[in-house]
């Protein structure tokens, strides 16, 4: 009775690990840089490495040369068009947008879809 006990405590053990095993991830984990970028990286591309959001992250934040240009949609601009800042607009009403003056998500931000305000999106 104690050697079946013990046999089945170890299969159980098995198949809890090869459980485990199984939800693993199959890509190069965090510690082996997975998903972060270099500052050599970023600065290659022009940007620094800066802390952002709510949990302050280090993330490579590139600025965009038509920063502020004006726009109507995401095609217009290197990064996304948006409401101006501090500008309060109803979803779906018309208005002018401004090209996003860098890669940082983070923050509140009105997108402009065809000249019309989106609705505000609030990334920590």
């Amino acid at each position: 009775m104690k050697d079946e006990l013990m046999r089945l405590t170890a299969t159980g053990f098995a198949l809890s690990l090869l459980a485990l095993t199984a939800c693993s991830p199959t890509g190069p984990t965090l510690s082996q840089g997975a998903g972060l970028e270099t500052p050599a990286g970023c600065a290659a591309r022009g940007g620094t490495m800066q802390r952002v959001g709510r949990l302050q992250t280090l993330q490579c934040v590139v600025a965009y040369a038509d920063a502020g240009k004006a726009c109507r949609s995401d095609t217009d601009c290197a990064g996304a068009c948006l409401a101006p800042a501090g500008v309060d607009v109803a979803p779906g009403s018309a208005t002018a947008g401004v090209c996003q003056a860098d890669s940082n998500r983070f923050g509140c931000q009105t997108p402009v879809i065809d000249g019309k305000a989106g609705p505000t999106l609030c990334r920590d």
